[in-house]
C-alpha cells in the first residue's frame, strides 16, 4: 500500500513536471514589447510588511504597471492573502498601482487568493478570467500557467525581474515539489478554500 502511494505521488509530480516544461520556454515572456495584448493581467500576490510590498511583490507590480502604461492590459487583477487582521496584500498591490498612476476603476482586488490554485481558480469562476497575462517570476511562471490553463484561462506569462540567485534557486526547488499538489488538485476538479459571489470584471 505505501509503495503504491510512492508511485502514484512520484507518478503525478513526473507528469506535472513534463506538461509543464513546455510553459516555460513558449509561454513566458520577458520583454513588454513583446507580449501580446490581453485584457487582464492577474498579478500573484507575496509578502507585504507592513502595508509595503516586499521587493519580490514590488517587482511584479512594476511589472503589471509596465504592461498597463504599454497598453498591453487593460484591467489588473490583484491576487492575494488577507486571511488575517492586519495582513492585506491585495490592499497593498492595489494602493502601490495607484501610486504609479493606475486608474482605480481598472484594479480589481481579489482577497482569497492564499495560493496560485486558489488565485487561478477564483479568477475564472469568480471574476469571469477566461484570457489573461500572468505575472510572476520566472520559476513560478510554469506552475502559474499550468494551473491556470487547468481551470479553463487561457494563459500568457510576464516575468517579473528576481534578485539572490541562490533564493531563486531554491524558491524553484520548491515550485518543482509543489507541481504534484497542483495536478491532484486540477485531476479531482478540486475548488477554491473561499467563493462568494461572482464579481464578473467588465473590460
Amino acid at each position: 500500500m505505501i509503495l503504491f502511494a510512492v508511485i502514484v505521488i512520484v507518478g503525478m509530480w513526473v507528469y506535472a513536471v513534463i506538461i509543464t516544461i513546455p510553459n516555460r520556454y513558449d509561454s513566458a515572456y520577458t520583454k513588454v514589447e513583446d507580449v501580446p495584448k490581453r485584457s487582464v493581467a492577474i498579478v500573484f500576490g507575496a509578502k507585504e510588511n507592513n502595508g509595503s510590498p516586499s521587493p519580490y511583490l514590488q517587482f511584479r507590480l512594476e511589472s503589471a504597471i509596465a504592461l498597463y502604461n504599454a497598453g498591453t492590459v487593460k484591467k489588473l487583477l490583484m491576487s492575494g492573502d488577507n486571511s488575517t487582521p492586519g495582513y492585506d496584500e491585495p490592499t497593498v498591490m492595489g494602493n502601490t498601482a495607484l501610486k504609479f498612476g493606475v486608474k482605480r476603476e481598472d484594479i480589481v482586488l481579489d482577497y482569497a487568493g492564499f495560493s496560485t490554485f486558489d488565485t487561478c481558480y477564483r479568477a475564472k469562476n469568480i471574476f469571469g478570467v477566461t484570457s489573461a497575462i500572468l505575472v510572476t517570476q520566472n520559476y513560478h511562471l510554469p506552475r502559474a500557467i499550468f494551473t491556470c490553463e487547468g481551470v479553463g484561462i487561457d494563459s500568457i506569462g510576464y516575468g517579473a525581474f528576481a534578485t539572490e540567485p541562490l533564493l531563486q534557486a531554491q524558491y524553484t526547488v520548491r515550485e518543482w515539489f509543489s507541481m504534484d499538489k497542483t495536478a491532484l488538485q486540477l485531476l479531482t476538479h478540486a475548488k477554491s478554500k473561499y467563493l462568494g459571489k461572482q464579481e464578473l470584471m467588465t473590460y
